[in-house]
């Protein structure tokens, strides 16, 4: 008797923690469930990184496009920047200067919170933190008050900060500056001593 005891402690030795595991495992239906969906799992996970490296050009990343040349502008002209057209640019004034804020797309393009400011003058609008209110004629903001102005001032700045500046929204009746590409370089080296 004394030989099958033994026989029965080295089976149970010799299973140890595998055997334990699958003991715990098998010994209620809720645990069968939870390793089944445990392996479920893994499969999807492994499955999906081998179906990733075979999919690579799914991502579609836009090229950027190209600088534009410094031009000031009428706010008609500004309206066809609306992010809409073929290239996609998008350009908002504010406080008389127009930002090309193609690159933050994802805010002021196409179904972006801040899309109405999308070929706009977006001053009164941020004076007044009402992205609806953007005004379809020029804007002269002769009515806001001093605080608002210094709001408007410094959302001016932080963008200045973050996007090139392509030139000043004209008042009605007012001549466009005439840059030229030194203009253009000069603007691009005091940007770069800026950063």
């Amino acid at each position: 008797m004394s030989s099958e005891k033994e026989a029965e402690a080295a089976a149970a030795e010799g299973s140890g923690f595998v055997g334990d595991l699958y003991n715990e495992i098998t010994s209620s239906p809720i645990n069968i469930a939870l390793f089944v969906a445990i392996l479920v799992l893994l499969y999807k996970i492994i499955k999906g990184r081998q179906d990733d490296g075979d999919n690579d050009a799914v991502v579609k990343i836009d090229p950027p496009i190209p600088k534009m040349k410094k031009q000031d502008m009428t706010l008609q002209q500004l309206r066809k920047f609306d992010g809409t057209q073929e290239d996609g640019r998008v350009l908002c004034a504010i406080n008389g200067r127009i930002f090309d804020v193609t690159k933050g797309k994802r805010f002021y393009g196409p179904g972006g919170p801040y899309s109405s400011f999308a070929g706009h003058d977006a001053s009164r609008a941020l004076a007044m933190f009402q992205t609806d209110l953007v005004k379809e004629e020029y804007d002269d903001l002769s009515d806001l008050n001093s605080h608002q102005m210094e709001s408007v001032k410094e959302w001016e700045l932080q963008l200045a900060d973050k996007y090139d500046v392509v030139g000043r929204l004209l008042k009605p009746g007012e001549e466009p500056t005439n840059y030229s590409e030194d203009e253009d370089e000069n603007d691009d080296k005091e940007k770069s001593k800026d950063d």
